[in-house]
């Protein structure tokens, strides 16, 4: 258990976004593990130990990055730990990062859960990390996701082929975004 409790970096309206704490890394391992999860992740199932992802994961807490950050979701309703979301790729000249989400519990799989995280996530990123562009990955076959996506506001820019996979790139301009997902109406359109 730990002595402290965990920092919450922002809220939604079904979820809050928190610290990460060592009392996740249960959740988290299981997430890795299941091939279904990892399917969306374009990822091969985790096989390392428990230990071994306890070390790392005890390292990542100890000493976080300002490039890459992940935090857990949370429903606020029961304050059950649902899934993480991150950060990543984080460049502050073209004030930009990538977006990466998980709702690892599947009770919360198409609930409006994703959107709401999402949505919450972009809120924090251009308030207070101050981006002007999140982008993302998503696999071509993942409707689901880019229906989320989509009502958080992103929209799709490009097809990738990385690794065997095929993806679609989305992003979001800050410029174009607003909580509701819908573009600003001061948004001048895009060619």
């Amino acid at each position: 258990m730990t002595s402290t409790t965990p920092k919450v970096i922002t809220t939604g309206t079904l979820i809050r976004l928190r610290e990460k704490h060592i009392d996740d890394a249960p959740r988290d391992y299981e997430w890795r593990k299941d091939p279904e999860l990892a399917e969306y992740d374009a990822a091969r199932p985790m096989t390392m130990p428990y230990r071994n992802f306890l070390a790392t994961m005890t390292d990542d807490l100890s000493y976080p990055s300002s490039y890459r950050r992940t935090f857990a979701i949370e429903d606020i309703a029961t304050a059950r730990h649902i899934g993480n979301v991150m950060y990543y790729g984080y460049d502050p000249m073209l004030q930009e990062a990538e977006l990466g989400i998980t709702i690892g519990d599947r009770e919360y799989w198409s609930r409006g859960f994703g959107t709401d995280t999402v949505r919450t996530m972009l809120q924090y990123l251009f308030d207070d990390r101050g981006l002007r562009r999140v982008y993302l990955h998503t696999l071509s076959w993942n409707y689901r996701a880019q229906t989320a996506f989509g009502r958080a506001g992103f929209r799709r820019t490009r097809h990738v082929r990385r690794d065997g996979y095929d993806f679609e790139q989305m992003e979001c301009l800050r410029a174009s975004w607003s909580p509701d997902g819908e573009p600003a109406e001061d948004a001048s359109p895009q060619g």
